[in-house]
């Protein structure tokens, strides 16, 4: 491998306001403001490898498994924005890290559903979240929020109260793709608490890539989550939430906050 590249830039007329390279890491800190259109590419990766990267000062690290020898991120701007931390892609200095993962990374027990780095529309950059329905197709309703790192359950909409809303569908479900086989031991799901206006799941069904299905059992929690032990999966390439019922209570608005899934890989 020749070496990677971070290269800021905007779409409509790729004039390149900053760039760092580097052989197995790149750090990228540059003076300027990001303006809409602006796209951080991250180049000469390697398919199927695990990077560590950090897209921005005010967003943690994330460790993913890069299927593409490129990555185009699109900065967030107005209403896409409304799910960071203020704080983030904004001012006139910046911070921008990606480098290999190291081994003990990789290999360790984590929560594998965890990535701040995912967007909505990326392609080749696991794990990510997707679903069916989000509410209104607004970013603080985005199946990406339910594994962003943030678990802030006693509100709803903007930072740090995003979470995956299902605009009252009922055959709602969040697909998470873990893009390769991994065995998974533990799942916690962190619902929605911000009552009277929230409502709850009391049942929900979470399918496995190997065909098989376990039904769990939840009730009203504010600020722990459901834990699920003994899940017991092994070589399981993503996973499904669905099938979700709702309590008998007058609120339509159920939500997901975060969902972590714990293990190594296979």
């Amino acid at each position: 491998m020749s070496g990677m590249k971070i290269e800021v830039y905007n779409d409509w007329d790729h004039v390149n306001k900053a760039e760092a390279s580097g052989e197995k890491q790149a750090v990228l800190a540059w003076d300027g403001e990001y303006r809409k259109g602006d796209i951080i590419e991250f180049s000469g990766l390697e398919s199927g490898r695990f990077y560590q990267i950090k897209v921005d000062a005010a967003i943690e690290e994330a460790l993913v498994l890069v299927k593409k020898e490129s990555i185009l991120y699109t900065v967030p701007f107005y209403e896409k924005k409304t799910s960071y931390n203020p704080l983030a892609f904004f001012g006139n200095r910046h911070y921008v890290s990606i480098r290999e993962a190291a081994p003990y990374e990789i290999s360790a027990y984590k929560n594998l559903a965890l990535n701040p780095f995912d967007q909505h529309d990326v392609e080749g950059v696991y794990p990510h979240a997707s679903a069916n329905v989000e509410t209104r197709g607004e970013a603080v309703f985005a199946a990406r929020n339910a594994i962003d790192g943030c678990i802030a359950m006693r509100s709803h909409g903007e930072w740090p109260y995003e979470s995956w809303g299902i605009n009252r569908q009922e055959d709602a479900m969040l697909t998470l793709d873990f893009g390769r086989p991994v065995d998974i031991d533990e799942i916690r799901l962190y619902t929605r608490a911000d009552f009277p206006h929230d409502n709850w799941w009391v049942r929900a069904t979470i399918g496995f890539s190997d065909g098989t299905s376990r039904v769990v059992e939840m009730d009203k929690h504010i600020d722990e989550p459901h834990i699920f032990s003994g899940i017991g999966k092994r070589g399981i390439t993503y996973i499904t939430l669905g099938e979700l019922i709702k309590a008998d209570d007058p609120s339509p608005f159920p939500a997901l906050t975060q969902i972590e899934v714990y293990g190594t890989e296979s």
